[in-house]
């Protein structure tokens, strides 16, 4: 069984298909993440399309598949990606991008669906949202909207293709569990929107993992749409109900309130819960009309080993364990933040230049490296910042009050990081383990910026914390923003070192002595 599946058994087909070579777009999201390694370990070998290769770089299975650069946007990365490919999985999309991502999407599936077709692919696969029955598109948000558009482009492309349409898909560290655990579990009293009444299917991430899987060797006269769900359909009330019984909380008192459009709902679900919101937006669209599943072909092409698909209060269960014992290995923001910054560090050698200001600190710490690694290491999240909390906090809101992703999307791991995780409002941009952290902004900033930090040995073979932050402006703006800052450097920065320091030195520490044999 692969680690990253949600509950037991297997998604591993073998047999006859096995042995395909899959291109996998999307690597570095929720669901992409956790495909690779169910491909690899039903036979498959696997091929990865991702704009940032290094950010696949620390996963487990990271050295039995093959990552190629490129962007599904660009023609020519594509095709290249796509020489020798049976089977192509198109896991991206463009949500949050801008007001013209339903044009990003519409050009980047032409241009996968286009490439596929001249490389002779023998089957695409894709992921989508289930639409409701009998709703004009016109009516429908622009999430879905785009999700069925690219379903079609797919199906016209020439190439066999099975379209997957999921609802709420439940698995630990996917947007709609957060959404759904921090709405119950932080308010026993809830003022809700009047989607709490729509009814939903949800569906285990199991149990798509096990669909996708399955669709790389269905037969090659199939070209299809499938919907995919569980065996429960229940309004999101219900859900949230359900969810405050299996993970044993208080009775919840839900009081809907119509007048909550989709609109100010997702502020209010950016507000309780790490989802921002520019990602609560399309999922509480998508919840304004019925999403049931209007057939279950799939069973037939893929079917269900025994006790699958999963139940609703069994996939809660198996997402709260892997929640529990910090064994999720994708979250919702495994995927990058639509618009953040990819340029390179500005001390890196193709840098274009321009100005620089950095805020450099160094201490002596009187504790071995490896116990200040694993301070480093175990930086934000429950830890926090080891500074000033109320100030990290209120940059955490204004963060969220600009659209920003702020500080609660919190780690994937409590001890471990690796390049690619988002880390609050910062994400892993390089590791060098036992010695560099690199972290790279994705808050709202006019610029660029980093935080590095480093557990080193002097010349005398003492252990030293260095820290290193840097700003690179965008325009006027960027300047201002710097020094309107910098005067509470010295304690949000300082404060900083000198607390890693500290706590470094309190964990080196040894225990205290405990009773004698006597007990007394």
């Amino acid at each position: 069984m692969s680690q990253t599946a949600e509950g037991p058994g297997s998604t591993s087909g073998g047999g006859a298909g096995a042995g395909l070579r899959c291109l996998v777009t999307g690597a570095t999201g929720y669901v992409g993440g956790r495909l690779v390694p169910e491909l690899l370990d039903a036979g498959h070998r696997v091929r990865c399309l991702a704009r940032s290769p290094d950010r696949l770089r620390d996963h487990p299975w990271a050295g039995k598949a093959e990552v190629v650069r490129g962007d599904v946007t660009d023609a020519d990365s594509v095709a290249r990606a796509m020489e020798g490919v049976d089977v192509a999985y198109y896991l991206v999309h463009a949500l949050g991008s801008g007001d013209d991502f339903e044009a990003t999407d519409r050009r980047a599936a032409r241009t996968f669906a286009e490439r596929a077709a001249a490389a002779g692919v023998r089957r695409i696969v894709y992921l989508g949202g289930l639409t409701p029955a009998g709703v004009p598109e016109g009516e429908l948000s622009p999430h879905l909207r785009s999700r069925a558009e690219v379903g079609r482009i797919l199906l016209a492309s020439g190439v066999p293709t099975t379209v997957l349409r999921a609802a709420v898909v439940i698995g630990s560290g996917s947007a709609s569990f957060e959404m759904l655990r921090y709405l119950t579990e932080r308010l026993p009293v809830m003022v809700t929107p009047s989607w709490v009444h729509t009814r939903i299917q949800p569906v285990a991430v199991r149990d798509v993992l096990r669909a996708l899987v399955g669709s790389a060797t269905m037969p090659r006269e199939v070209s299809r749409t499938f919907d995919v769900g569980g065996p429960d359909i229940l309004t999101y009330r219900e859900m949230m109900e359900r969810y405050a019984r299996v993970a044993e909380l208080p009775r919840r008192l839900i009081l809907p309130v119509p007048m909550l459009s989709p609109g100010l709902s997702s502020h209010w679900v950016g507000l309780v819960t790490p989802v921002p919101a520019a990602i609560a937006r399309p999922l509480t669209e998508s919840l304004r009309h019925e999403v049931v599943c209007g057939e279950n072909d799939i069973v037939r092409y893929v079917p269900p080993p025994p006790g699958y698909p999963l139940g609703f209060d069994d996939a809660l269960r198996l997402a709260l364990q892997r929640v529990r014992e910090a064994r999720v290995t994708t979250r919702w923001s495994s995927a990058s933040v639509p618009g953040a910054p990819s340029d390179p560090l500005p001390t890196d050698p193709d840098w274009a230049g321009g100005s620089l200001y950095t805020d450099d600190r160094a201490l002596s710490v009187d504790a071995p490296p490896d116990a200040l690694w694993r301070v480093v290491e175990g930086i934000g999240g429950d830890h926090g910042w080891y500074s000033f909390p109320l100030a990290w906090a209120v940059r955490g809101w204004l963060d969220r009050l600009v659209g920003g992703v702020g500080l609660r999307r919190g780690r994937r791991d409590a001890a471990r990081l690796r390049v690619g995780d988002s880390l609050d409002f910062w994400r892993v941009e390089e590791i060098v383990p036992g010695r560099l952290l690199r972290l790279r902004a994705e808050m709202r900033l006019p610029g660029l910026a980093w935080l590095e930090m480093y557990a080193e040995t002097d010349d005398a073979g003492r252990t030293r914390y260095r820290q290193r932050a840097l700003f690179h402006p965008h325009g006027l703006a960027g300047h201002a923003y710097w020094w309107s800052v910098s005067p509470f450097h010295a304690v949000v920065f300082g404060g900083m070192a000198r607390n890693i320091a500290r706590a470094a030195a309190r964990a080196a520490e040894p225990p205290g002595p405990g009773p004698d044999a006597t007990g007394s």
